[in-house]
């Protein structure tokens, strides 16, 4: 099964999307981390003033962890741990609030419930909800009569039901979504949106360790000819077929995308030049071997460029366009390298 995603995970692509770094969607982890410990913060004051220090120390650990998790994921951008860490947080501040105060505080588990559905994925959730039930079942069967007790219990599983169903079908939205948004519709690879993502995590990985990174820049040769002599159903049969060898060729660390109407983005994760110089001249041949056209070569000219220190993606990807503008200027069907 496809896994599903969170809501945190779709606010990571979105705020990387996201131009403006002022939009409400840039800071909603503060927000909601904000709304937590606004929330949570009079009670641990409530309680630090009553002397009920047991209380007041799962408060305010409570309002510590909202604020510190909120904000190490609006600064890193690194969601997934920090989403189950701030999940973790609101199922025990609710089991250990509700076993050292009380019933009483049973109601905090509503809005706990509706965070753990949108942190974390719909499965993972599910488990969180039936463990938090269990806890609290022994806390509040003691103190209150059957009726009370069914009716807590049934309002809480019909709330984690429809939490759960909502996160299901937005979810499946967010993956059908984040295909159209990155995925070019002819060929199935990756769009420009998509590279320029791809592009910004792997600079900040060069940055953090010094790994290797290439490109490789492809474009068709004389394809406006191809277009205009065969037609454009014959010219998206090419770019699909050559989509395909390209992406039966490359490793599955590498990434492909079509950043043009003839021109593709290889990225290389680990690879040096010389390993990207090898595969753009096993892809040319490949390409320049298959008959795409009857009685009509196809051919590629290719940039290859290594990522430098201190240089950012569009630096990376301008220097691997000069280099495949020398490959054209050379005749094309041939690879330029980039210094």
């Amino acid at each position: 099964m496809k896994r599903l995603h969170s809501g945190m995970d779709a606010w990571r692509y979105i705020v990387r999307s996201n131009q403006d770094s002022h939009s409400v969607e840039t800071y909603l982890p503060l927000i909601l981390s904000a709304a937590g410990a606004i929330g949570v913060l009079p009670f641990a004051v409530k309680r630090l003033m009553q002397q009920e220090w047991a209380a007041a120390t799962i408060d305010i650990i409570i309002v510590t962890g909202f604020i510190a998790l909120g904000t190490y994921v609006y600064r890193t951008r690194r969601v997934r741990a920090a989403s189950i860490a701030i999940a973790f947080i609101c199922v025990a501040g609710v089991i250990s609030t509700v076993h050292v105060n009380g019933p009483v505080q049973i109601y905090w588990i509503f809005p706990a419930l509706m965070a753990v559905f949108y942190l974390i994925q719909p499965q993972e959730a599910v488990f969180a909800a039936v463990v938090t039930i269990a806890a609290l079942f022994p806390a509040v069967l003691p103190v209150s009569n059957s009726h009370e007790t069914g009716t807590i219990f049934v309002t809480i599983l019909v709330t984690s039901a429809f939490a759960f169903a909502f996160s299901m079908v937005t979810s499946r939205q967010r993956e059908q979504l984040l295909v159209l948004a990155t995925k070019d519709p002819l060929t199935g690879a990756g769009n420009r949106r998509a590279l320029d993502a791809k592009l910004s995590d792997v600079v900040n990985a060069h940055l953090r360790s010094g790994t290797d990174a290439s490109l490789v820049l492809i474009d068709l040769d004389h394809f406006k000819k191809v277009n205009d002599v065969h037609g454009h159903a014959v010219g998206d049969q090419i770019l699909k077929r050559v989509s395909k060898i390209i992406d039966l060729r490359i490793r599955v660390t590498d990434s492909l995308y079509r950043i043009g109407g003839e021109e593709f983005v290889v990225v290389l994760d680990g690879a040096d030049l010389s390993r990207a110089a090898h595969l753009a001249e096993q892809l040319r041949t490949l390409v320049y071997a298959n008959e795409l056209v009857p009685d009509h070569a196809v051919t590629i000219s290719l940039g290859v460029a290594e990522l430098k220190k201190g240089e950012n993606g569009n630096d990376w990807l301008h220097r691997a366009d000069e280099a495949l503008y020398r490959a054209k200027n050379a005749g094309r069907n041939s690879t330029s390298i980039s210094d």
